[in-house]
C-alpha cells in the first residue's frame, strides 16, 4: 500500500491541501498547472469580473474534453465492430465454399 503524501496545490492563487497516494502527485501538479494557463487563457480573451466565472468555463472545457473523448472512444469502437463483422462475414463465406 502506498504511503500517504501531504501536499499544496495552487489553483487560481488560492492553495488547497491535499493528502494524496503517492502516486497521484504528479496528476494532480499537472492538473494544476494547466488548469492555471486555461484560467490566464480565459482572462486574456474575455472580459471576466469574477474568478468564479473563470473556473465554471475551465471545469466545462475539462467537462466536454473527456465528454469527446468518450464519444471518440465510443465511435471508435463501433467502427472496430463493424469491421470485425464483415471481416466475419467475409471469412464465414471463404470457409463455406
Amino acid at each position: 500500500m502506498s504511503e500517504k503524501l501531504k501536499i499544496k496545490i495552487s489553483i487560481a492563487d488560492r492553495v488547497y491541501p491535499l493528502t494524496i497516494e503517492e502516486t497521484q502527485e504528479e496528476a494532480l501538479r499537472s492538473a494544476s498547472k494547466k488548469i492555471d494557463v486555461m484560467i490566464k487563457q480565459f482572462e486574456q480573451s474575455y472580459a471576466v469580473r469574477d474568478k468564479q466565472d473563470v473556473l465554471a468555463m475551465c471545469a466545462l472545457q475539462f467537462a466536454s474534453q473527456v465528454e469527446q473523448k468518450q464519444l471518440d472512444v465510443s465511435q471508435n469502437h463501433d467502427s472496430s465492430f463493424d469491421r470485425l463483422k464483415n471481416l466475419d462475414k467475409k471469412l464465414s463465406e471463404l470457409l463455406s465454399k
